[in-house]
C-alpha cells in the first residue's frame, strides 16, 4: 500500500458519520469562536474527509441543525407520561427544563455560537426557524396544540420566550438552575396570558369571517364573469 492510500481516510457509515460530525463541531465550538471553525476543521476532528462532510451535510449550519434535532430526540425519548395530570403550564415547564438539561454538556459551545449569532444578524432568521421547528415538538410533548393560525402565533411567541430564557441560562451558574427556572416560569405565564387574549380575539372575530368570505366570493365571481 502506498503512502497516499495509507493517508486516505476510510469511509464511514452515514448515520455514524453524521453523529461524529455533530460531536466534532460542538467540541470545536467549545474551544474557539464559531467564525474561526472551518468545514475542514470539523471534518478533521471527526476523522472524515471534506467529501464525506459534503455527503453528510451542506454546511456548518446544517450540522447545528442536526445537533438541535439530537437534543429534541433526547427530550422526546424521555417521555412525559408522569405529567398527564399536571396543568398545561407545568407540562411545558417540565419539557423545556428537560431541554436545558440535555443542552447542559454543550453550554461552553453554545456560548460561543450565541456570541457569533448576536453579531451576525443575517443568521437570526435561520436560527429562529431552527427554534420554531424544535419548539413545535416540545409543545406536542407537553400535550399542547401547535396547529392553525393560533398555533403558529403560539409557536413564534414561544420561540421569542425561549430565546430570552436561553440567554439567562447561558449565564446561570446556580447549581439548581434557579435563575433559569424563575425566568422560564415568568415567560410561560406571560405567554399564557397572550395566547388567552389572542384566542378571545379570534372567537370575537370569527362571526365576521363567513360574511367577509361570502362578500369576497361575490366580488371575485363578478370579476370572472366580465
Amino acid at each position: 500500500m502506498d503512502k497516499a492510500q495509507q493517508g486516505r481516510k476510510k469511509p464511514q457509515g452515514g448515520g455514524d458519520l453524521r453523529e461524529k460530525l455533530v460531536d466534532a463541531l460542538m467540541a470545536l465550538a467549545a474551544e474557539k469562536p464559531w467564525e474561526e471553525i472551518s468545514i475542514s476543521d470539523v471534518a478533521d476532528r471527526a476523522g472524515a474527509t471534506i467529501a464525506q462532510f459534503r455527503d453528510a451535510f451542506p454546511s456548518k449550519g446544517a450540522v447545528l441543525g442536526a445537533f438541535s434535532r439530537r437534543i429534541d430526540r433526547q427530550v422526546l425519548e424521555g417521555g412525559s407520561k408522569d405529567l398527564a395530570g399536571e396543568s398545561a403550564k407545568d407540562r411545558l415547564f417540565d419539557v423545556l427544563m428537560r431541554r436545558f438539561d440535555a443542552m447542559a454538556p454543550y453550554k461552553p459551545a453554545l456560548k460561543h455560537i450565541n456570541a457569533w449569532a448576536m453579531h451576525d444578524p443575517a443568521s437570526l432568521p435561520a436560527l429562529n426557524q431552527l427554534a420554531v421547528n424544535s419548539l413545535r415538538f416540545m409543545l406536542e410533548a407537553a400535550g399542547l396544540n401547535s396547529e392553525g393560525p393560533l398555533g403558529a402565533l403560539k409557536l413564534q411567541g414561544l420561540a421569542f420566550a425561549w430565546t430570552r430564557v436561553f440567554h439567562v441560562w447561558l449565564s446561570d451558574e446556580t447549581p439548581d438552575q434557579a435563575t433559569t427556572m424563575a425566568a422560564l416560569d415568568k415567560e410561560i405565564s406571560r405567554g399564557e396570558t397572550f395566547v388567552a387574549r389572542a384566542d378571545e380575539a379570534r372567537r370575537l372575530l370569527e362571526p365576521l369571517a363567513a360574511p367577509l368570505r361570502s362578500f369576497a366570493d361575490r366580488i371575485l365571481g363578478g370579476v370572472q364573469r366580465k
